[in-house]
């Protein structure tokens, strides 16, 4: 049994923030940290005091935290980036709240003696008897030290106090990895209290100025026998209450979720229950697990329930039956066909991440082209004459600024232009729609067609696919295209601008018409949007001609893809040197290359057309981490440390083009090696040069690491492989914890059952029975494994194939 530590962290948005630049305004991105580790990024949104994230974070951590600290910063193009501040939260904040914290939070300042990392390695020895008595304190080495010089490293030396005598350690120059090996004496009075504390403290040593401080530990001295490790370093005490309010609020949702996930065929019973109306549709639809699961089922968990029912279906080629079993249900609970679809249901949250986990490669082919143009040609558009900026629009000319009505017909002029694009090749893409969307589309026009069979309900039928393809789907991705991967960066205000209005006009297209836009100046593309909706039905009626046998052949070949392990995760231009490789001009040692990451391979070519390629095994890879800035002329530097057919360790460096690339690419290829089970537990973030290591300074090639690695940390993503187990897991936790209302629900779905068919029922006995027994045998499991917690690691395939086989 495993321990399963998952932290959601949504970074949603951010208000009244101070300005840093000269503009007046600023260029805010968020950096996420877990115990002074960074774990994520955001992407910046340029030029706003008000910025919108919108972007979420699922952290599977490898085992508890202390703290959460979420830094907003401005980038700056020239120099750092400027600090604006902060939110903090304690692991028991966190935990205190089972429904997770979802709220404003006023930014704390950012003071430098309280922004420490890294840890220290030392050993107290202090004899229980004799006279005098001395207290010996080696000081071995410090790693992953905060940097507080301009080179991006530090002059470390520290400072050890006792009983009112301090001694302090030599000054290691320019290091984040000092070594000292030093041992600090100190002779005790007789007297000496045994609460007495010895007290270390960790400098950077500055010729001009005041020394800068770099984190403390205090040992207690009454400790039994000798005291020796790795100490994580920590802040001074603050004296001072922290102002709320004046660096502006950062809104955030964050949710802890903390689990003992059991060998995966201990939860066969539960997801066999689950899956049961979907293999034997002759079930009523209201007296199974499933339908219990959606009832109780609460809001703000939905959107987790249906992701993890999606995956687990689409990996057992039940997705289609699946969405068919709860759009059923549904149907059955709407009496107007208007407001069919409309709330964030289960089927509806369903169908979002099924489009999502399977037609995500569709959408970028249909979208990507007239997006990439948007950000490219960064056009003035405005429609709403309460917020045109006719200065914005001059032309470079003796005739100043342009008229309303001149912004108006340029502005409609691009707008027509850019939907245009869109609606024809949405149009166009019926052969490039994933088979399972077609085909679960099909389902679903068919259940609407018998919900609703009256000529006056037609519409319905098309609406009910245009409303989950366009208001779901294409619109939101238009509107936020950094949230669905078709850009790295979020849009500036001018393009953003542009991007709303045609989602708007997306929109209003999705709704056929039956619900006209409100706002009266979007009336001009009327012209645009009425022809546009008799093509988008034609494209409804071509999407679901799809017959019975392509779909039984399609469904499980469509439904693997977004976990084949040949399906590449993430490709493109980047910049590539190995280690050993010799170099007397350092500015040409990094050598564009494309490069292809899928579950099995990490390889690259000089361009995506050639044949030839090197390939980095991605079970061979042992390290994924950052490199220091300064270590290369060139920012944004990674490196990938893979094992070779000698089983020796070499090591590829790669350099991004901007810090949210970086983040992408380390998550990417961290979460693609997170099965390896021979990662290296430290490595060294610098370079060897000079017959030196750049971080630690040790001149031995073949010296250990000097900082740890971080590949047990993992960000969630659609494209990962599916973790049944951990799956499973978290619908069996979502049951357990509605706790008396499960077993009200069961009651109220079996008597309503049993009134409208009475006899007895297809599948073995009434479901309380058969839940309550399925939940019981898992906390039997539980409460068996949980005497066995020194197990850190799930079984071996080995072990659970044998142990489903018996």
């Amino acid at each position: 049994m495993a321990k399963s530590t998952s932290l959601y962290c949504r970074l949603v948005e951010g208000k009244e923030l101070p300005a840093k630049d000269i503009s007046g305004s600023s260029d805010p991105y968020c950096v996420v940290k877990v115990d002074n580790e960074v774990v994520a990024r955001t992407a910046t949104v340029w030029r706003s005091l008000n910025p919108f994230w919108g972007e979420e974070f699922t952290l599977r951590l490898p085992g508890g935290f202390h703290s959460l600290t979420i830094y907003v910063l401005d980038e700056d193009t020239i120099g750092h980036d400027d600090v604006i501040g902060k939110v903090s939260l304690s692991h028991q904040q966190i935990s205190a709240q089972p429904r997770g914290i979802d709220s404003w939070l006023s930014l704390a300042p950012v003071h430098p003696d309280q922004e420490v990392q890294g840890e220290i390695h030392l050993e107290v020895r202090m004899p229980e008897q004799g006279h005098p008595r001395v207290l010996r304190c080696h000081l071995i080495a410090a790693r992953d030290l905060a940097p507080r010089d301009p080179s991006g490293t530090s002059d470390p030396f520290v400072r050890v106090s006792c009983c009112g005598h301090t001694q302090e350690t030599a000054v290691i120059k320019k290091t984040r990895f000092p070594h000292w090996d030093e041992v600090l004496e100190f002779e005790l009075a007789q007297d000496e209290p045994g609460d007495s504390m010895l007290s270390v403290e960790v400098w950077d040593w500055d010729i001009v100025g005041k020394n800068d401080f770099l984190g403390q530990v205090k040992v207690p001295l009454d400790a039994p026998g000798p005291t020796e490790g790795w100490f994580q370093l920590l802040p001074f005490p603050s004296s001072t209450k922290e102002p709320g309010g004046q660096l502006g609020s950062l809104r955030l949702t964050v949710r802890l979720l903390e689990d003992r996930v059991l060998p995966q065929h201990c939860y066969q019973p539960l997801i066999q229950l689950l899956a049961e109306p979907l293999c034997c549709p002759g079930q009523p639809s209201a007296s199974t697990a499933l339908a219990v699961l959606e009832e109780v089922t609460s809001g703000d968990s939905r959107q987790d329930v249906a992701t993890k029912l999606v995956k687990v279906f689409l990996a057992q080629d039940l997705a289609v039956p699946f969405l068919d079993y709860i759009i059923t249900r549904e149907l059955t609970r709407t009496a107007d066909p208007n407001t069919l679809f409309r709330s964030n249901s289960l089927a509806s949250k369903s169908v979002e991440q099924f489009l999502k986990a399977v037609g995500l490669p569709y959408l970028h082919a249909v979208l990507k082209p007239v997006v990439n143009r948007i950000f490219e040609e960064k056009k003035y558009v405005e429609l709403d004459p309460c917020k045109m900026e006719l200065s914005r629009s001059r032309r470079i000319s003796f005739k100043g600024s342009l008229s309303e009505a001149q912004v108006r017909e340029s502005s409609l002029e691009l707008l027509q232009g850019y939907l245009g694009d869109t609606v024809d090749a949405i149009v166009g893409s019926v052969d490039k729609c994933p088979l399972l969307m077609r085909v679960a589309f099909k389902r679903l026009r068919r259940r609407v067609e018998e919900r609703f069979p009256s000529p006056q309900h037609e519409e319905v039928q098309y609406f009910a696919i245009s409303g989950f393809l366009f208001l779901r789907f294409f619109a939101p991705a238009v509107l936020t295209p950094k949230l669905f991967g078709l850009r790295e960066q979020h849009a500036e205000p001018r393009t953003g601008r542009t991007l709303l209005l045609l989602a708007k006009a997306l929109q209003s297209i999705g709704n056929l018409g039956l619900q006209p836009g409100k706002e009266p100046w979007m009336a001009p593309l009327h012209t645009v949007l009425l022809p546009s909706i008799t093509r988008v039905r034609a494209f409804l009626d071509s999407l679901i001609e799809v017959d019975s046998t392509q779909a039984t052949a399609g469904e499980g070949m469509v439904s693997a893809a977004p976990f084949s392990p040949s399906a590449t995760i993430k490709e493109g231009f980047l910049h590539a040197r190995e280690a050993e490789e010799p170099s007397l001009l350092p500015r040409f040692a990094f050598k564009k290359r494309y490069f292809w990451l899928s579950a099995q391979a990490l390889s690259y070519s000089k361009s995506p057309e050639c044949q030839e390629r090197s390939c980095i095994p991605v079970g061979h890879i042992r390290a994924v981490e950052r490199v220091d800035e300064g270590t290369f002329p060139q920012p944004h530097v990674m490196q990938v440390v893979a094992q070779d057919g000698t089983g020796q360790l070499r090591t590829t460096y790669i350099q991004c083009k901007s810090a949210s690339e970086l983040w992408q690419w380390l998550w990417a290829l961290r979460q693609a090696s997170s099965a390896n089970g021979a990662m290296l537990p430290t490595c060294h973030p610098g370079a060897f040069r000079t017959a030196r290591w750049t971080c630690c300074l040790q001149p031995n090639r073949a010296a250990p690491g000097c900082s740890r690695t971080h590949s047990a940390v993992a960000l969630d993503e659609w494209s990962d492989p599916l973790d049944p187990a951990a799956a499973a897991q978290s619908l069996y936790g979502h049951l357990q914890r509605a706790g008396t209302r499960l077993w009200e629900v069961v009651a109220e779905l079996e008597g309503s059952v049993a009134v409208q068919s009475p006899g007895p029922k297809p599948g073995g006995g009434a479901v309380a029975e058969r839940l309550r027994a399925v939940l019981r045998d898992l906390d039997v499991a539980h409460e068996a494994f949980a005497g066995g917690d020194g197990v850190s690691s799930p079984p071996t395939d080995a072990d659970t194939d044998a142990a489903a086989a018996t």
